[in-house]
């Protein structure tokens, strides 16, 4: 019990650690000399030596306040949503020449780190890593699903696997790829559509994975259990996506959600691997502190080193062995479960 005894405290401190994590305030939105930079680039279309042609279009408003069904053309509106961006990219990176002439260090703009842009990759780094981090995740469902439906015995009678979790983890998965999926699009482009839907995607993908850690660490095998369980958790996650959806996207808020939702199922898991004694453990505590400590990058924030790598795309690059270990834990979990339903099925 001594080793179980550890874990549980070391869970607790990373925990802890987790939920002092805080979002920064943008200083570089609030510069006036930014803010006029822009406002002239919309209304001119030059920032510098930089001509932007959406800007300088006729075509280029939209009636604000206006039903949308009433509102200009999709392909007007995209011209307008391009002005914007690309007067605030130049803008921001205009200003940060001014500031580094200054000896002053780099400031976030509209809550991020002024980046490079790649072509119409806005970071191209994380974007590069989120869709690695899917790819890990295809690849490592694909081999828990041959696993269990063609390496491992199947119950004869109905021809189903004796791993009572894989229509679960199936779940998981899918949510999973569809998270990383809006990740890479919404580190392509920031816009608030791609933004809530990256910010959704996560939240269901924490709030399914908590309810997946409490089902397998208190063993509900039953349906209407499993029910009862899950009811609660995924009342409070759909009403958090619609409002941050429909309401506010409050990034205050969704950060404490998340933090608490990711601490309680980090704890769950560090605990259940102590008292269980599952053989495959020391792959889920490494996989448990490992995420609870490459979390805390977001606590040391720092500009991107050579304008592409900040510490939120190392947490991304950190990710993707995590999820190599993490679903190696899953495949050997469902062979420990069919080896012992079919021994006590003889």
């Amino acid at each position: 019990m001594g080793r179980s005894a550890l874990a549980v405290r070391l869970a607790s401190l990373l925990a802890f650690g987790l939920v002092l994590v805080s979002v920064e305030a943008s200083l570089g939105d609030v510069d006036p000399r930014y803010r006029t930079c822009v406002r002239e680039c919309q209304a001119t279309g030059i920032v510098g030596e930089n001509v932007i042609s959406h800007c300088q279009s006729k075509e280029n408003y939209t009636s604000v306040g206006v039903s949308w069904y009433n509102q200009e053309q999709i392909y007007i509106q995209w011209k307008e949503l391009n002005c914007r961006t690309d007067c605030r990219y130049f803008c921001m990176m205009q200003r940060e020449g001014e500031r580094q002439s200054l000896g002053l260090s780099p400031v976030k703009y509209h809550g991020k780190w002024p980046f490079l842009r790649v072509s119409v990759f806005q970071e191209p780094l994380s974007t590069a890593l989120s869709a690695v981090n899917l790819l890990m995740h295809f690849t490592g469902w694909l081999s828990f699903f041959l696993l269990v439906n063609y390496k491992l015995p199947l119950r004869p009678q109905t021809k189903r696997t004796y791993y009572e979790y894989t229509s679960l983890w199936h779940i998981y998965a899918i949510l999973s790829m569809n998270a990383w999926f809006w990740s890479s699009i919404f580190h392509t482009r920031d816009i608030e559509l791609t933004e809530k839907l990256d910010y959704s995607s996560a939240v269901a993908l924490l709030g399914y994975s908590l309810i997946l850690s409490l089902l397998r660490a208190f063993n509900v095998k039953d349906e209407a259990s499993r029910v009862m369980f899950a009811a609660p958790i995924l009342a409070f996650v759909t009403t958090h996506i619609l409002y941050l959806n429909f309401y506010e996207l409050d990034y205050g808020w969704n950060m404490k959600v998340c933090v608490v939702m990711a601490a309680v199922q980090l704890l769950t898991w560090a605990v259940w691997a102590g008292v269980s004694r599952h053989p495959s453990r020391l792959k889920l505590w490494t996989v448990v502190f490992g995420g609870a400590l490459v979390m805390l990058l977001e606590l040391y924030d720092f500009p991107p080193y050579m304008g592409f790598a900040d510490a939120h795309s190392l947490w991304h690059a950190s990710t993707i062995p995590l999820t190599y270990l993490w679903w190696s834990f899953i495949k050997d979990d469902a062979k420990f479960r069919t080896s012992t339903l079919s021994k006590k099925a003889k």
